[in-house]
């Protein structure tokens, strides 16, 4: 197993993915994210994971993350439930494309593909104005707009690791005017069957770490509730500018590792190790 299999069942492994397990659990139920941008950047930097098979074990973390998620943004009110389904059918199909073309990619095109990919979400979120009143008016052209946004999603998911919560919240908000709670909540639902999808790909083609999943994803179910909570009482744009901060230095992070890499030595021609 690719940067971790001499380490993958010492102490400081499974302590370490405890850690980001309970930080990624609050930042899923903070944000509505499935908490794939603290997953992956974290398995690469933390414990030497490649890209590759960081990105399919976070996948698999998300899973249960999203769940709790949803239950915790569900008591509250705030899931649009038919949304979340056709933004989940869009997504399956974009995650069945993305883990295809995953192990094509060269590690050093998935590492600035998750830079820039991370460059766009901060800078939808200094435009996104939220709103707690807003709701999400499901029409056949909403309906429409709301598959074409999960298939993207879905390959997003596939590629990167993330359970698509960053792309769909700030479009829920921005492109469908709907209220930053409903996005979360929202969000959460749709990427579980997404994740899973992807999870089933990465697991044929030997791109997940189970055990690390199990204990990222376990880990992050008891933090996720309380950030949900938060999200409920903390300024919606306050929210917006510290998660921005925060992904800009997991970009910068991410960033310098891909420099790194590519000096070192060329990527192998054809599909990726």
């Amino acid at each position: 197993m690719p940067g971790s299999t001499a380490r993958e069942r010492d102490a400081r492994f499974v302590l370490t993915c405890i850690g980001i397990g309970l930080v990624a659990g609050l930042l899923s139920g903070l944000f509505g994210v499935g908490g794939g941008t603290v997953i992956v950047p974290l398995l690469v930097l933390a414990l030497g994971f490649d890209q590759r098979l960081a990105a399919g074990t976070s996948l698999a973390a998300i899973v249960p993350t999203a769940t709790v998620g949803v239950v915790s943004y569900a008591l509250h009110g705030s899931v649009a439930w038919i949304p979340a389904l056709l933004l989940a059918a869009g997504a399956v199909v974009g995650a069945q494309i993305g883990t295809w073309l995953l192990p094509r990619l060269s590690l050093t095109i998935l590492r600035w593909a998750f830079v820039g990919f991370l460059v766009v979400v901060i800078v939808s979120l200094f435009i996104v104005v939220p709103s707690r009143d807003a709701v999400l008016e499901l029409t056949v052209a909403t309906g429409v707009g709301l598959v074409a946004l999960g298939v993207v999603t879905g390959i997003v998911a596939g590629l990167i690791g993330v359970g698509g919560g960053i792309i769909v919240v700030p479009s829920l908000m921005v492109l469908f005017g709907t209220s930053d709670l409903i996005a979360k909540g929202t969000s959460l639902l749709m990427m579980i069957p997404t994740a899973v999808s992807g999870t089933i790909g990465n697991v044929r083609r030997g791109n997940v770490d189970l055990f690390a999943a199990a204990l990222v994803g376990v880990a992050a179910c008891t933090t996720t509730a309380a950030g949900a909570w938060i999200a409920t009482v903390v300024d919606p744009q306050a929210g917006n500018i510290l998660f921005a901060a925060f992904l800009v230095v997991i970009a910068v992070q991410m960033a310098v590792r891909a420099i790194r890499g590519r000096s070192r030595r060329p990527d192998p021609p054809g599909p990726a190790r």
